[in-house]
């Protein structure tokens, strides 16, 4: 299956926001049985799986060259390791629908970064858009919406914050990565490292895993590892032949607002109106930005 029609490269990405939108919820429960490392690690384990039937059917395995070597350590490491295990750490003390927020500010990250680095150049709609996305991050911060007393909520969004800004990392770093096989087919090996990563970082820190099993943790995993992670990933990368990188980049900024509503609905958290405010702002922003890079791209293919 190597590329898709219209419609079903659409179904795919409404499943891919819907996934992951619901996976944040999914995540705040499953830290309440196990740490974040082996929440994450066990997770990761059964995306593996997941990875292997679905791209060992669909005839994308394949060994890796040593020149994508980089990049598999890059998107393992700084995203699904860093990013994964910060995300179910912060969320413990955090309300999923605000830590989903603030893990979505890394495309903000990422258009304040890259010019910095010379990787890229801040153009008027970018530099919008990221002011947007920081007065929007501002008002979740404020002390009416997250407790500064609170030493493990301040912590909690730190952790969420610094996920974000180890996501952007990665992507700036793919960005300028040279690829010889496809993100599809790296795809297996890279959750194999970050699997590998967070299993041995688990054992080391927190012992062997002990929770009391029960069908619900069973079932939340499941949907974590291969709903929220495996079917995902493989969607994203199917999608993202098919569909344009600026019509992606701005459906998943529907995430966050999906996140929100199943943190309503699956956990009851209420829906303030900072949190409404700070959503509308960063989601803004990061349509904005996405449009300047869209614009300068334009601009250079113009100029050849």
């Amino acid at each position: 299956m190597n590329s898709l029609s219209s419609r079903a490269a659409v179904g795919l990405f409404l499943i891919v926001v819907l996934a992951w939108g619901v996976n944040w919820s999914v995540t705040k429960q499953l830290v309440q049985f196990l740490p974040p490392l082996w929440t994450s690690a066990i997770r990761s384990w059964i995306a593996l799986a997941g990875l292997f039937v679905i791209l060992g059917l669909s005839n994308n395995l394949m060994i890796p060259e040593r020149r994508d070597i980089p990049v598999i350590l890059s998107v393992a490491l700084l995203h699904m390791t860093v990013f994964s295990v910060l995300v179910a750490a912060g969320v413990r003390f955090l309300p999923a629908s605000k830590a989903i927020v603030l893990g979505y500010t890394t495309p903000l990250w990422v258009a304040i970064a890259a010019p910095l680095l010379g990787k890229d150049t801040l153009t008027a709609p970018k530099l919008a858009g990221a002011l947007l996305g920081l007065i929007g991050l501002a008002v979740i911060l404020n002390p009416t919406s997250i407790d500064w007393t609170n030493t493990n909520v301040l912590l909690g969004a730190g952790m969420v914050v610094l996920a974000a800004m180890s996501w952007a990392a990665n992507i700036i770093y793919m960005s300028a990565h040279r690829w010889i096989a496809s993100p599809l087919q790296l795809l297996l090996w890279q959750v194999l490292v970050a699997t590998i990563v967070l299993t041995g970082s688990a054992v080391i820190t927190e012992g062997p895993p002990h929770a009391e099993w029960s069908w619900k943790l069973v079932l939340l995993f499941l949907y974590s590892g291969l709903i929220g992670t495996a079917l995902a990933y493989w969607a994203m990368s199917m999608v993202n032949k098919s569909i344009s990188a600026l019509t992606t980049s701005l459906g998943t900024t529907g995430t966050p607002l999906v996140g929100i509503a199943s943190a309503a609905i699956l956990l009851g958290e209420p829906i303030d109106m900072s949190l409404a405010v700070a959503a509308g702002l960063i989601v803004t922003g990061i349509g904005l930005a996405t449009l300047g890079d869209r614009l300068l791209r334009g601009q250079a293919t113009a100029s050849g």
